[in-house]
């Protein structure tokens, strides 16, 4: 099977979005967010503000590409719920998570934040929103998180007030592809300069002090945090080790940036980040690339995400868009085919999204707030399509 074909990855949209059209609207408010493989809904009262953006961006963007008000409804109906229940007025903030729309958590997240952003942009393009809600969260992210003397963000904000000293790549990659997208749906250049400084502070300054991978965690000034959940690699937010997916896709935002602002190191670096988490992580008995690895190149973590081999194929093919080497193509259809065979769920839709290294299922979760939406498979297929040059949906 070519898996480059446009059919095919335009088919493949509508199969992932078929799992969540029936069932992913809760009439009293928001989405519903945890799902079991067949699609049973489990624990509807609690919900995550990365998944209530993610999936603001999920409909926004095939409304747009497939043309379908029904799709752009279904992204309203997210909006109007991240606006009137996550954002909490008399606290100046989002509730990261909410137990039957009251809030749970409110701590205030970097990481958060950056999905708000790129909720608000794919929202914008979609012709929902105007540039002011992109202005203002632009705005709350520079007055509480953006630390100008590092030329990064800071990532967590206690709900007393108080900033953590933890920092993260982590927060900063997402706000880089928010950045991205904001830029894309308004014009504005900050958005595009202030993604381009994030770029080159985590995959250039920051990983030249680790041999060119990019590491995680990092102390208050930026400093790099070797121990941090040195004791907890499979951390579900914060891991330990190198994340082979994290290297992969920050060569998908740094070429989405070559797009933009072409600069050669952007390419240079993208390559490099790629082809050393696919020598490093590339499971050549069991298919697919493995979770993390330590600072020798020894796996940490050997379990399979379906995240990491959707972002790597994306990247695979903006790499061969860039390079013209058709060992990218390869990779490509690799993990494509690797994909097929074990996460794509060929009875009920969508993805697995957690597997073994032996390609075992851990669990009958296929969704579940703040863990899994399918953003990165349909962002991924998205951007693939962009390759291609097609941006709505083919005749």
């Amino acid at each position: 099977m070519n898996f480059f074909e446009t059919e095919f990855l335009v088919e493949h949209l509508k199969s992932i979005l078929a799992f969540y059209d029936p069932r992913v609207v809760d009439s009293g408010g928001g989405y519903y967010q945890n799902y079991h493989d067949d699609g049973t809904v489990f624990d509807p009262g609690f919900r995550q503000l990365v998944s209530s953006t993610r999936i603001i961006v999920n409909y926004a963007q095939a409304g747009r590409f497939f043309n379908r008000t029904d799709y752009l409804s279904i992204a309203q109906h997210g909006l109007d719920y991240l606006e009137r229940v996550h954002w909490r007025e008399e606290a100046d903030g989002y509730a990261w998570t909410l137990r039957d729309h009251q809030p749970e958590d409110m701590t205030q997240q970097a990481y958060g934040y950056a999905f708000v952003l790129l909720a608000y942009a794919a929202a914008r393009q979609a012709g929902l929103v105007d540039d002011a809600p992109l202005a203002q969260t632009y705005e709350r992210l520079e007055q509480r998180f953006w630390q100008a003397e590092y030329g990064l963000y800071a990532d967590e904000i206690s709900p007393d007030g108080v900033l953590s000293d933890y920092r993260g790549q982590n927060a900063n990659m997402h706000l880089c592809e928010a950045m991205i997208a904001a830029f894309e749906a308004t014009g504005e250049r900050r958005y595009l300069e202030r993604a381009k400084t994030l770029a080159h502070n985590i995959a250039v300054r920051q990983a030249d002090q680790t041999d060119g991978l990019i590491w995680e965690h990092y102390q208050a000034n930026f400093n790099i945090d070797w121990d941090y959940n040195k004791d907890d690699p499979k951390n579900l937010y914060r891991p330990w080790g190198v994340q082979p997916g994290h290297q992969t896709e920050w060569t998908k935002l740094l070429l989405m940036l070559h797009r933009h602002a072409p600069e050669s190191w952007m390419v240079e670096r993208a390559q490099s980040l790629f082809d050393r988490a696919w020598e490093t992580s590339w499971d050549a008995q069991e298919g697919g690339l493995v979770y993390g690895f330590d600072p020798d190149g020894n796996w940490c973590d050997d379990d399979k995400y379906f995240w990491v081999q959707a972002e790597s194929f994306a990247a695979a093919a903006l790499l061969h868009q860039a390079t013209n080497d058709d060992k990218y193509l390869e990779h490509y259809q690799k993990l494509w085919q690797y994909s097929w065979d074990h996460f794509v769920d060929h009875d009920n839709g969508a993805w697995f999204r957690l597997l073994t290294r032996d390609n075992t299922k851990v669990s009958t979760e296929k969704s579940a707030a703040g863990a899994k939406c399918d953003y990165h498979t349909l962002g991924a297929c998205l951007e693939v399509l962009r390759v291609q040059g097609i941006q709505v949906e083919p005749d």
